[in-house]
């Protein structure tokens, strides 16, 4: 491999002289500017960007940390939509920057954080990214770093900047959008109730209906989901369409925790001879296409905003990296848009008394 010693002796210039020719220094002539180009091409010289780096204190490296490639791959039904979509986007902003995103996997665990902290800090990354698996707050280990951490789908006690989803506002978008299609029972079949997108998108729930004046009635509500999908899940799920059919105002919509819940939806209302929407309408959370393009009718949803979260991650730091921390924000919020499909129909064409 050519060394820049070798493009000088061939060149018949100064080793300092090529130097200036990488990286454009303007005290070079034209002529010899272009005879040292030629012969960099002429032996394929290839710059060292770490000799670079050791003279800029700029290395264009940015460590990216994240469990979602570990539960992705092996539990894909975690949340719904693959986080790896985070990961993507923020590769995509960076990279388009001219920055290179050095990424490695937890394995699920967080405490390993510290020991990648440790050999990111070797390869001299200017910043570091951590990317949850679900919208969680964690407690990271100590991880000293002379660059700026950015948590994205997790918080922490600390304040440390972070990118999370907006649960709230997507359910209270798509409750709007149910009660403006003229549905006042709204029957909820919540994810489980430890996670911190049950809590965010029942409040979601219940400002929508507390907006158009409608009373909150618990027996309208229910948690089925478990972080993994599984027998005991459909049993759940069934258990809660058994309660709603048995009121005497049954719900004329079922919303569900995410798009997963609600394909598991389908199969119950069918195997009752419910129809949907036509007995009953079905809406989702998430927008994971497998799911919500694939199902017949398709699901109302609502998407879980993973690609802009990690646009917006890439977005804040490469705005402090260049010294503007005006999107560099404690809390940045991301919401996503209702996408209303075929699984929901106007009140006044729904059946609310179809039998269980």
């Amino acid at each position: 491999m050519a060394t820049i010693y070798d493009v000088a002796r061939e060149a018949g210039v100064s080793p300092k002289t090529v130097s200036r020719v990488i990286n454009g220094d303007v005290l070079v002539k034209a002529k010899t500017r272009q005879h040292v180009q030629e012969t960099i091409g002429n032996l394929a010289y290839i710059p060292s960007n770490a000799a670079r780096a050791m003279r800029s204190n700029k290395t264009g490296l940015v460590g990216l940390m994240t469990g979602a490639i570990s539960t992705s791959a092996t539990t894909p039904d975690v949340s719904g939509l693959p986080e790896l979509f985070i990961i993507k986007s923020i590769q995509r902003v960076l990279s388009d920057a001219g920055i290179t995103p050095l990424i490695a996997d937890t394995g699920v665990d967080a405490a390993r954080a510290a020991t990648l902290v440790k050999t990111f800090a070797q390869h001299r990354v200017e910043a570091l990214i951590y990317v949850a698996d679900f919208h969680q707050q964690i407690e990271l280990p100590d991880i000293p770093s002379n660059g700026p951490l950015l948590l994205v789908n997790c918080f922490d006690d600390a304040g440390t900047p972070c990118i999370l989803p907006d649960d709230k506002a997507g359910q209270q978008a798509l409750v709007n959008a149910l009660i403006h299609a003229g549905h006042r029972r709204i029957g909820f079949i919540t994810l489980a109730p430890d996670r911190i997108a049950h809590q965010r998108r029942l409040e979601g729930y219940r400002a929508a209906l507390s907006s158009a004046g409608i009373p909150y009635d618990p027996d309208l509500v229910t948690a089925a989901g478990l972080h993994h999908a599984g027998p005991q899940e459909v049993v759940l799920m069934g258990d809660a369409v058994s309660q709603f059919m048995s009121l005497k105002d049954r719900p004329t919509v079922l919303c569900c925790g995410n798009d997963r819940m609600a394909m598991q939806l389908y199969g119950i209302l069918r195997s009752r001879g419910i129809a949907v929407p036509g007995d009953i309408s079905v809406a989702g959370f998430d927008d994971y296409k497998m799911i919500s393009e694939t199902l017949y009718p398709p699901l109302t949803t609502v998407v879980l905003p993973y690609e802009e979260m990690g646009k917006r991650a890439g977005e804040a730091l490469l705005n402090h990296l260049r010294g503007d921390d005006a999107l560099f924000a404690e809390v940045i919020s991301v919401h996503g848009p209702v996408v209303w499909r075929q699984s929901v129909t106007a009140q006044s064409q729904c059946v609310t008394n179809t039998q269980s």
